[in-house]
């Protein structure tokens, strides 16, 4: 059985971390299908080239000109070339994709090349066989993933090359054309190669060792999580944890192919597993993630008005406006709905005429001021009375709790605050659970 690695960004930096990358994958024999992100930062003056493509992308938009910034793109990876002394021709290929610029290029396929030139010189480094992701990635017309497509391409090339690096982030459309996936895609791409290749095991290098509690820049020093459930994880990702991309789950769980969370940096750090069941049962919680930056619309029905149908219409405006709903707590004549602050920030008076348009409302308010804190665990459900243990840690810092969620599998509580309140309700958390 082979093992499929994945590197990020800063994992891909430079020469040097591709040094790193190949004592890596040179270190296990298994190693043998490699999926790497574009150039990430090689300190923290410095830019994602995937930054720059987007940016290169809205110069030819705005017909502005970027021959400062291609000139960057392609400085940073013919260095990388220069250093590691390849044979790639990187000039042949940077000029095919001026040309391709120049033809109307579309803004998937101008950053999908991040990991395209990425893949291309670490195919030639370590010895294997490039293989484009639009030859093996495919997406349905709607956008959707065609799992089964991809699960017989991957299969069949890996079959064909052997040993192979695939960039990230993307894939293609029947047509041809390039998809991306959403910001962070790349462990998407590790996941579903795990998955049409039954690895025994996936590997996700990064520049942290493992999964934290908590985020380190509001929690100092924050314990390593050992192990992590797939259901666990999805919901600190989905919350905030930025380690995994929360789709990475979908493409693996049926085979409980196991996920390890690497340091590129430290090798030999044992890093967290996330595995379909963990046997582990020290601890109450796992995790705490959180994101701040959301706005709960406070709708009130008319008393004679039939709730469910009020709230099915007031979602229907959602749907319509393309929000997606967060949460939807619900008292007896008045519900809210909870959203991404930023997916309705541009449309917010628009949503607010139309949920006064549905028959039954009779008042829409919008509170601006709302950040949610995820406690996840599974170990949770074998302690009574978390909730209560939760208002009485906020309630001796002071702190206003102005929505809460659980679900009856008791896997996470979700408890609103105030933005001003947002790090100080993770640490107050943290320390009254975990220290």
């Amino acid at each position: 059985m082979i093992t499929v690695v994945k590197f990020g960004g800063s994992s891909v930096a430079s020469a040097t971390q591709f040094n790193k990358v190949k004592n890596i994958v040179k270190g296990d024999e298994k190693r043998q299908a490699v999926v790497v992100s574009a150039l990430g930062k090689r300190n923290k003056q410095d830019s994602k080239i995937t930054d720059l493509l987007y940016v290169l992308s809205s110069h030819i938009k705005y017909a502005v000109d970027y021959s400062s910034v291609f000139n960057e793109i392609y400085f940073r990876y013919n260095e990388v070339k220069n250093d590691l002394g390849l044979k790639y021709d990187i000039q042949a290929d940077f000029d095919a994709f001026k040309a391709n610029l120049k033809n109307g290029a579309t803004e998937e396929y101008i950053v999908s090349r991040g990991e395209y030139f990425c893949a291309k010189l670490m195919a030639n480094y370590l010895g294997y066989a490039f293989v484009d992701a639009a030859d093996v990635i495919k997406f349905n017309y709607d956008g959707t993933l065609n799992y089964e497509k991809t699960k017989q391409l991957v299969k069949a090339k890996y079959e064909e090359v052997g040993a192979m690096v695939v960039p990230g982030f993307y894939g293609s459309y029947p047509t041809g054309e390039i998809k991306l996936f959403s910001r962070g895609g790349s462990d998407i791409t590790g996941s579903l190669l795990a998955m049409a290749l039954e690895a025994e095991k996936y590997e996700n290098w990064t520049d942290v060792s493992g999964v934290l509690m908590a985020d380190p820049r509001i929690v100092e020093n924050p314990k390593r999580i050992a192990e992590v459930t797939y259901d666990e994880l999805r919901e600190l990702s989905y919350m905030g944890a930025s380690v995994l991309h929360e789709e990475t789950i979908f493409p693996i769980r049926e085979l409980s192919i196991p996920i390890y969370i690497l340091n590129t940096n430290a090798p030999s750090d044992e890093g967290t597993a996330i595995l379909q069941s963990s046997s582990i049962s020290d601890g109450i919680i796992t995790g705490i993630s959180g994101k701040k930056n959301y706005k709960a619309f406070t709708i009130a029905k008319a008393i004679t008005a039939n709730k469910s149908v009020v709230i099915r219409k007031c979602l229907e405006v959602f749907e319509h406006f393309k929000v997606a709903v967060e949460h939807i707590p619900t008292a007896i004549d008045k519900f809210n709905v909870i959203v991404d602050g930023k997916k309705v920030e541009k449309k917010l008076y628009d949503i607010i005429g139309k949920l006064k348009e549905v028959e039954g409302v009779v008042n829409v308010d919008v509170d601006g001021d709302l950040a949610l804190v995820a406690v996840v665990g599974r170990n949770m459900a074998l302690k009574p009375g978390m909730s209560g243990l939760i208002f009485s840690i906020f309630g001796k810092n002071n702190i206003n709790i102005k929505t809460i969620a659980q679900s009856t599998e008791e896997i996470s509580i979700i408890v609103g605050v105030a933005e001003a309140d947002f790090e100080k309700a993770i640490n107050a958390i943290y320390d009254g659970i975990v220290r």
